[in-house]
């Protein structure tokens, strides 16, 4: 129970929460299809249809955390490297951006392991 509130009410918060959560999952893969559907059929290259996914997907994380519901921290790091790839692509820097990829995916996996979510209290 939460602050005393009735333990029916607390039930109900949290199924209507992740009732939402489900519609915004679901919400996120309709414009991820419609977003590819429409980069293929307009041809806008790599780089802009990596942009538009990040967008998609940055945006479903700050709609969640505007809504008080879970963001995936492992969905917020695809979005970033998606934005960073596009980003590289319409840039056409030259060095690979894998190197940078991966150290980013090594800091976010030891960000998890720190942060406190992962860590056993005493």
């Amino acid at each position: 129970m939460n602050d005393g509130e009735p333990e029916s009410h607390t039930y109900h918060g949290r199924r209507e929460k992740g009732a939402l959560s489900h519609k915004l999952d679901a919400i996120g893969w309709g414009l991820f299809f419609i977003w590819m559907g429409i980069a293929f059929l307009l041809d806008v290259g790599w780089g802009w249809g990596m942009v538009g996914i990040a967008v998609i997907i940055l945006g479903e994380a700050l709609i969640r955390k505007k809504m008080d519901l879970n963001v995936g921290g492992f969905w917020v790091v695809v979005g970033l490297l998606f934005l960073a790839g596009g980003l590289w692509e319409l840039l056409e820097i030259q060095h690979s951006i894998a190197p940078f990829a991966i150290i980013a995916i090594g800091v976010a996996v030891l960000w998890g392991a720190f942060s406190g979510k992962h860590m056993m209290k005493k």
